[in-house]
């Protein structure tokens, strides 16, 4: 309902919450160092750049 005022109602099943933790894997493929992977670069990174000359700004 985008484009006009309107009441949505639910029905919520709570227990599909619970049933939804068990979908989640902790110990299978996303404990798996060459499956999955994380990388945080931590770095300081300028809030701004200009290109003048139309790049990206990146090296």
């Amino acid at each position: 309902m985008y484009h006009e005022e309107a009441v949505l109602v639910a029905d919520l099943d709570l227990d599909d919450i619970v049933r939804a933790k068990y979908d989640f894997d902790v110990i299978g493929h996303y404990s798996r160092p060459d499956v999955f992977r994380l990388l945080v670069d931590t770095t300081p990174k300028a809030p701004v750049s200009f290109a003048a000359d139309g790049t990206s700004g990146r090296p």
